[in-house]
């Protein structure tokens, strides 16, 4: 699976199943997620790739969780409108 930094993704599995995220980093067969919420920068989500789907989208990554809600917010509101 072709995930790389930066790109938005959604849950499909767990307490956050249809949340979307930003994958922060990725490493074996893992990607660290956050959303500036529940999931801040300086402590991403560990997930394995088969329990998230991708996105066309990718963005680059906010300095703040400030910056992170405000992109996901966007993202999502975008989208809700197609």
């Amino acid at each position: 699976m072709d995930i790389v930094k930066g790109q938005i993704v959604c849950s499909n599995a767990g307490h956050d199943d249809g949340q979307f995220f930003i994958v922060i980093d990725v490493k074996d067969s893992f990607v660290y997620l956050a959303d500036g919420k529940e999931r801040r920068l300086d402590a991403p989500k560990k997930k394995n790739f088969k329990h998230i789907s991708k996105t066309n989208t990718i963005v680059e990554i906010p300095k703040s969780d400030k910056g992170l809600r405000k992109l996901l917010s966007n993202f999502r509101r975008v989208n809700q409108e197609d």
